[in-house]
C-alpha cells in the first residue's frame, strides 16, 4: 500500500492517510509504503516562493516510523524528475519501482510535469497498471482545512497549543546546542543556546517546553526535561539583538554544549519584554519556571 507526497509536519490530515494504508496493510498483509521529495518541489522550482518546512527530513522519517509506516521512500527531487511527464512518472516512478497494489493520495495531489497530474491522470493510469487509486478527503477541524500552511501561520502568532493540535503533537525543533555568553548562568539560569535545523520557529517570546537529548542515531532519548524556552532578541542585554533561541532546562545539571536536542513547544507564557533590571528579569524567569512546571504537569 502506497502514498505520495511531501507531508510536512506529518500533521493529522497526512495521518489520515498513513492510518488508511496502514490498516490496508495490516489487512492484506504487506507493507505501509510512503514516497515522499526531498527537497521540497517548490525550492526547486520557484525558490522565492518556498515554504518554511514545519520539520527537517530527520524528524520526518521518525514520526513516520512511530506512526506504524514499514518503508519511506525519500526521492530526491531535481529538475529531471519535474520535467517528467505525468504518464511516465506513474509508469516508470510508482509502478516500476515500487510495485503497489494500491495507492491513497489527498485530495489535492498533483505530480508531474507543470503539476499536470491530477487524480484523473493516476485513477485512469493505475488500473491500466494493475493498481488501485483512492482518493482520502480532507481533514477539517473548527471548519477548516487542516494543512501545513494553517500550522505555519499559528506559529508565527505563537499559537503552539493550536498548531500542536493540528499535528497531533506538540511542534518541535531539532537543534545543537553551542556555548553562548553565559548570562544565564550569571543569574541563576543557565541556558542551552540553540543552532535549530529547522526553518520554522515559533513567534517570539517564552514559552514551556520539554527539551529532549537526541543520540547520535537521531532518535529522541525516553525521557523529556520540562524546560522554559526564549525565542527572541533579549532586550534586557541588546538594544538590537540577534534573534535567538535558548532553554533553561529546569532542574538539569549536566552538560548540554555540543549535542543534539530536540525541544518541543508546548504553551505559551508571555511576550518578550525589556526589564529595568536583572533582579526583575530573575523575578520574572523564576515565576516562568513555576508557570511552566504548572503547564507540563496539566498536560
Amino acid at each position: 500500500m502506497l502514498t505520495i507526497g511531501n507531508f510536512d509536519g506529518v500533521h493529522l490530515g497526512h495521518r489520515a492517510i498513513m492510518e488508511t494504508i496502514i490498516s490496508r496493510a495490516r489487512a492484506h498483509r504487506g507493507q505501509a509504503v510512503v514516497l515522499t521529495f526531498d527537497p521540497h518541489p517548490r525550492k526547486v522550482l520557484q525558490p522565492d516562493r518556498a515554504p518554511r518546512l514545519l520539520t527537517t527530513v530527520e524528524q520526518k522519517l521518525e514520526v513516520l516510523e512511530a506512526i506504524g509506516i514499514d518503508l519511506v521512500i525519500v526521492e530526491p527531487f531535481d529538475l529531471d524528475l519535474a520535467r517528467m511527464e505525468p504518464e511516465r512518472f506513474v509508469r516508470e516512478v510508482i509502478f516500476e519501482r515500487i510495485r503497489p497494489v494500491e495507492v491513497f493520495v489527498g485530495y489535492d495531489f498533483h505530480f508531474g510535469r507543470d503539476r499536470e497530474g491530477s487524480m484523473r491522470t493516476l485513477s485512469e493510469t493505475g488500473p491500466q497498471l494493475g493498481f488501485s487509486v483512492t482518493i482520502i478527503p480532507e481533514v477539517k477541524m473548527e471548519g477548516r482545512d487542516v494543512n501545513s500552511t494553517r500550522i505555519r501561520s499559528l506559529l508565527e502568532e505563537g499559537a503552539v497549543e493550536a498548531a500542536g493540535e493540528l499535528l497531533g503533537r506538540p511542534f518541535s525543533v531539532r537543534s545543537r546546542v553551542v556555548e553562548g555568553d553565559r548570562r544565564g548562568r550569571g543569574i541563576g539560569f543557565p541556558t542551552a543556546n540553540l543552532v535549530p535545523e529547522n526553518e520554522v520557529l515559533p513567534a517570539v517570546g517564552v514559552y514551556a517546553g520539554e527539551l529532549r537529548i537526541v543520540d547520535a542515531g537521531g532518535k529522541e532519548a525516553a525521557e523529556g526535561h520540562p524546560a522554559v524556552v526564549n525565542v527572541g532578541r533579549r532586550p534586557t542585554f541588546y538594544e538590537d539583538g540577534q534573534l535567538l533561541a535558548e532553554a533553561h532546562v529546569i532542574g538539569f545539571e549536566g552538560d548540554l554544549y555540543g549535542r543534539t536536542v530536540e525541544i518541543s513547544f508546548r504553551a505559551r507564557l508571555r511576550e518578550e519584554r525589556k526589564f529595568p533590571d536583572i533582579d526583575a528579569l530573575k523575578t520574572a524567569i523564576a515565576a516562568d519556571v513555576e508557570e511552566a512546571l504548572r503547564c507540563l504537569e496539566r498536560d
